[in-house]
């Protein structure tokens, strides 16, 4: 009798042991490594070449921003989950509150930063105008009274075009693609945008119909959206300064717009 309640004892006591043994190795794996870390959704631009589109052969999301905030992420030691929508819907999903990051181009302003806070500046911009290739009415923005010049809704370009230029008929978009094809088709006169799309477009996918004129106007700088007050911009801010400093931002920047911003290399 006595020899199995021994028996008995000692089967619990190994009991006991593996599951602490198993509990230490379980807490080990939830600290190590990103895929056990927090996920968080990115809300992003669905069309905003080169930063945010869709890869129509993968059906993935794919751009500068896109590569961006899956490097913040790794380095911050989080996930996330993309979901790519109308440029409007990432401002209101920031300000509601409904998505926990936002990367679209979007432009730091004073007036967003009322509702939504921003990480550190990672790319800068501007406004430039498009037109037709053989256009020589329009070479500046000191051309466009009367005439029709299109953006996308809710951004930077038609909040520019409204307090700066009120004698030109401004036409919106939901997307800028629409308001290029319009160009090109002769409905439009010409289209304000950022520069880098509008180069883009200009370069790639206009075939010689379009061109840039004039220069870079209002100076902007890009940075990624979160809910007011939240808690993930501190971490962002350390991991994008990290991307930066060790060169990863640069093979980013290189891979999609064909040069170094820093100068950095690579540390791998």
């Amino acid at each position: 009798m006595k020899s199995k309640w021994s028996l008995f004892f000692m089967m619990i006591v190994l009991g006991a042991v593996l599951a602490a043994c198993g509990s230490s190795e379980s807490s080990s794996s939830g600290e190590s490594g990103d895929s056990e870390g927090e996920t968080y959704t990115v809300a992003t631009d669905n069309n905003f070449v080169p930063f945010e589109f869709m890869d129509e052969e993968s059906g993935e999301m794919q751009g500068f921003d896109i590569d961006l905030i899956k490097a913040v992420a790794d380095e911050a030691g989080f996930n996330v989950e993309i979901e790519s929508m109308k440029f409007d819907g990432v401002v209101a999903g920031m300000q509601s509150g409904r998505y926990d990051i936002g990367i679209a181009g979007m432009t730091i302003t004073e007036e967003r930063k009322e509702t939504i806070d921003f990480s550190d500046p990672y790319y800068d911009a501007g406004l430039i105008l498009a037109v037709d290739a053989s256009n020589e009415e329009i070479t500046s923005e000191e051309d466009l009274a009367g005439k029709k010049v299109g953006t996308r809704s809710g951004t930077t370009s038609e909040t520019y075009i409204s307090e700066n230029h009120p004698d030109a008929e401004l036409i919106t978009f939901p997307g800028i693609v629409e308001a290029y094809m319009d160009l090109e088709s002769g409905r439009l006169d010409a289209v304000m945008y950022d520069v880098p799309n509008v180069k883009y477009y200009v370069n790639n996918d206009a075939e010689g119909t379009l061109k840039t004129a004039g220069d870079t106007l209002q100076g902007e700088q890009y940075g990624i959206a979160f809910p007011k007050d939240s808690e993930l911009v501190e971490d962002v801010n350390e991991a994008l300064q990290t991307l930066i400093d060790n060169g990863t931002y640069d093979d980013i920047y290189e891979e999609w717009f064909g040069e170094r911003k820093y100068g950095t290399e690579s540390s791998e």
